[in-house]
């Protein structure tokens, strides 16, 4: 059996690897021998610790990531966030590989908003609004710098201190951050990115311009919500899984009957992306197992030569 350890993993992962595995990830998903099922959600023995199980198989892979989020580690001075994935031996039915994700799950989320990002935002895309301090904000942010130029990155968050603790970070790391209030920052922006853990809309949907391309990073789970429904219905809506977005991501605050497209499909063409100068697209990731298959598949190879 392989094991892959968190140092190992976290060596090897870059948001070139991450974006490249990703995609492969996200095409699969649209594919018709693709089997993504359903999200199991739970609790620990302390119940503000929770945990996810997602599983999914295609044609080569299958397996599961387990994914913890526990605010009690904050008293030991541990990460929140922890992730492990497991791949099958399919010959054998017995799990073949074991990789550590703790850090290797902070780069895949933020590669499918670089992927879905790079295939509808403009091209000349230049200014991100960032709603969001955390853990996970700092990674969507270099993972659009890479596939875009950004000549500003407006950050929008809730306690003032550690907004500009967050901006000096990205300034340290090159990118051109500055705070910002959440119209400023929407009302300039060619692209907007929200990694909250938000359970009401950041921002009002007329504060958006035409043209903007926006992800939703953080919605993962019944009850959470960063936009604003009234945007759903002048804006071509993606997403990760269609049926998984609609159940836990953030169009389950969309009408029943809102047309949802898989990004895999405008990856290949099958659906074109953006169509027109004014178009209003955005992304849901509520985040669908192959992309930790796939990317698991791809830190299995990068370490073993």
């Amino acid at each position: 059996m392989i094991h892959i350890t968190e140092a190992q993993s976290g060596a090897a992962i870059s948001h070139e690897l991450a974006f490249e595995a990703v995609r492969r990830a996200l095409i699969a998903a649209s594919l018709p021998e693709s089997v993504i099922f359903p999200v199991v959600l739970g609790s620990a023995s302390d119940p503000q610790n929770k945990f996810t199980v997602k599983s999914a198989a295609d044609g080569s892979l299958t397996g599961l990531k387990v994914g913890s989020y526990f605010p009690t580690n904050d008293a030991a001075d541990l990460p929140r966030h922890d992730s492990i994935i497991l791949l099958f031996d399919q010959a054998k039915g017995r799990i073949g590989a074991i990789v550590e994700a703790g850090k290797l799950n902070a780069y895949r989320t933020a590669a499918a908003n670089a992927v879905a990002t790079d295939a509808l935002a403009h091209s000349n895309a230049q200014t991100l609004a960032l709603f969001g301090t955390g853990h996970q904000a700092s990674y969507e942010a270099q993972a659009i710098a890479r596939i875009r130029s950004l000549t500003k990155v407006l950050v929008v968050g809730r306690n003032a201190d550690r907004t500009r603790s967050f901006v000096a970070q990205l300034r340290e790391n090159g990118l051109p951050a500055e705070e910002s209030q959440a119209e400023t920052a929407c009302r300039t922006a060619d692209i907007i990115v929200t990694a909250t853990t938000a359970t009401k809309p950041l921002f009002q949907a007329g504060w958006v311009r035409p043209g903007t391309h926006i992800s939703s990073m953080g919605s993962d789970a019944i009850g959470k919500q960063e936009l604003p429904p009234q945007l759903f219905a002048q804006s071509r809506l993606f997403c990760d899984l269609p049926e998984q977005s609609a159940r836990i991501g953030e169009f389950q605050h969309a009408e029943s009957r809102t047309s949802l497209t898989a990004i895999g499909s405008a990856l290949t063409e099958c659906t074109k992306g953006r169509r027109t100068t004014d178009e209003i697209t955005i992304f849901d990731s509520s985040g669908i197992a192959l992309q930790d298959l796939y990317i698991a598949e791809a830190i299995i190879a990068a370490t073993s030569t």
